[in-house]
């Protein structure tokens, strides 16, 4: 929505502004992000032009992840488990009477996510809470020097990258160790960056950009950058893109950070700071939230039309970043659907850690990240009163199991000892599988033979029929989302 009263200020001080030199009119322009992702390269060569397709095998020669994508795959993962029986396998893979279901794809997809959820070393662990008990399933990574970001450390190490305009340095390990995994990999049609951004613009939350000086917007050696959080949700034109200079407010209690920065011919620099908050990316309510930048940066382009586009950077707590990722819904899900192995991705992020050092434990647990975004001109203003982030009551239990799942995960990767499941999560199809397998004639099998959590007084499902599901394609569990 409009916010009238600010746009009538914003006018008057247009023209306020208009009469007093150039050189020393105090100025402010907005931005609403209107695209928010990691910023990952694709290699590719400048002409390739089939359509949204990635040149394959330039930086990701090893290719693509494919756990899960089929059912030798999954084999795979079963048969690392020692404990299993060849039988247990086999039925894991290929359920017997399977054919006989209303809905075999979907009674098959939990299946398999109730057995991916328990490979640790012996039974009873859970894989996503505590992936350093599961072998390291192995993650192809990045082998290109080329790389978006910056140079975080003042340093010009082996590993690093070089920027596509050539600037050495550049530290990004994030891109290394998650840019050959299938579903943040593409040129704009990345799955889970497009449902990110979806997401995000159909109103989950919205980021904000505000740039003021005292000089001239292109050059300014004293310019002040705001990022943060606003409550307004983000407007569309007609034809479904972000719309141009409406208003949002900007909220300061959290997700916010103002920086020093200086303009040299549009873009925009800001200083390097030990702390930088910014709202995180997010596909769901659950995983909404503050992401922590240590040694955090902004650079922004602004073009003639008033776009801009940029990179935020910084190290990240690599948990953190697993933690993002796996529980949006539930490991399994996540994993078998996007052909991701979280427990791969958890060992790529700990071999290429190179912040945060923990003294105590002798390991890094930040790991230098790029966000890439563009966004759109705006009116960003401060709220007449002071606010804090609205809530989704709707959403109040599922976000609580987040952060409690959230918890465990760092307890269980800092320390080392396996973890329980907390209560109100979905992971290992609980009770999804129970619900979906009733007509399945080996269902008692599944049922006494795979591993799940339990929970103090949890109610006992009854399994009954499935209804079928459109199409058979699976769905996330009670996943209304905002």
């Amino acid at each position: 929505m409009r916010l009238q009263k600010s746009l009538l200020i914003c006018a008057v001080a247009a023209l306020v502004c208009a009469g007093q030199p150039a050189s020393a009119a105090p100025w402010v322009r907005g931005f609403v992000v209107s695209t928010y992702e990691y910023a990952f390269r694709y290699g590719g060569r400048a002409s390739f032009t089939r359509g949204h397709e990635i040149e394959p095998g330039v930086d990701c020669p090893h290719g693509s992840t494919v756990h899960f994508a089929n059912e030798d795959e999954t084999r795979k993962a079963m048969s690392l488990q020692k404990w299993r029986s060849q039988q247990e396998i086999d039925w894991i893979v290929q359920p017997p009477g399977l054919d006989q279901v209303r809905a075999p794809i979907q009674t098959r997809f939990h299946i398999w996510n109730r057995a991916v959820a328990y490979r640790g070393y012996k039974r009873g662990i859970e894989t996503y809470v505590n992936p350093f008990a599961a072998q390291d399933p192995g993650q192809p990574q990045v082998v290109s020097r080329i790389g978006d970001g910056f140079n975080l450390d003042g340093k010009i190490g082996a590993r690093d990258f070089v920027s596509p305009d050539g600037e050495k340095g550049i530290d990004n390990a994030l891109y290394r160790a998650w840019g050959c995994d299938a579903p943040w990999r593409g040129n704009g049609n990345a799955t889970l960056d497009l449902r990110a951004n979806d997401k995000m613009q159909e109103g989950l939350y919205t980021m904000v950009i505000r740039v003021s000086g005292n000089q001239d917007p292109m050059n300014d050696d004293n310019a002040i950058v705001e990022i943060g959080y606003s409550p307004d949700k983000i407007v569309k034109d007609a034809r479904g893109n972000v719309a141009t200079d409406y208003s949002y407010r900007i909220l300061q209690p959290a997700q916010y950070t103002r920086l020093k920065a200086k303009i040299r011919n549009g873009v925009v620099e800001t200083e390097q700071v030990p702390d930088m908050h910014a709202p995180r990316i997010a596909w769901f309510y659950d995983q909404t939230g503050d992401a922590h930048f240590r040694d955090g940066r902004i650079r922004l382009a602004i073009a003639a039309d008033g776009t801009a586009k940029g990179l935020l950077g910084g190290y990240r707590d690599w948990r953190d970043l697993y933690a993002e990722n796996t529980f949006a819904q539930d490991g399994g899900q996540q994993g078998i659907r996007e052909h991701e192995d979280h427990v791969a991705l958890y060992y790529a992020l700990r071999r290429n850690a190179d912040g945060l050092y923990d003294p105590k434990t002798r390991q890094y647990f930040g790991i230098s990240t790029a966000y890439r975004i563009t966004a759109m001109p705006a009116y960003v203003v401060d709220p007449q009163k002071p606010m804090d982030i609205p809530v989704l009551v709707g959403e109040v239990d599922r976000k609580a199991a987040f952060e409690a799942i959230r918890a465990a995960t760092i307890k269980a990767i800092t320390t080392r000892v396996p973890q329980a499941v907390p209560p109100g999560t979905t992971e290992a199809a609980v009770p999804t599988l129970e619900r979906v397998i009733g007509d399945l004639p080996t269902k008692d099998y599944f049922l006494k033979t795979l591993d799940r959590p339990h929970y103090p007084n949890e109610k006992a499902e009854t399994p009954r029929p499935q209804r079928r599901a459109s199409n058979d394609v699976p769905a996330r569990t009670a996943d209304a989302a905002p």
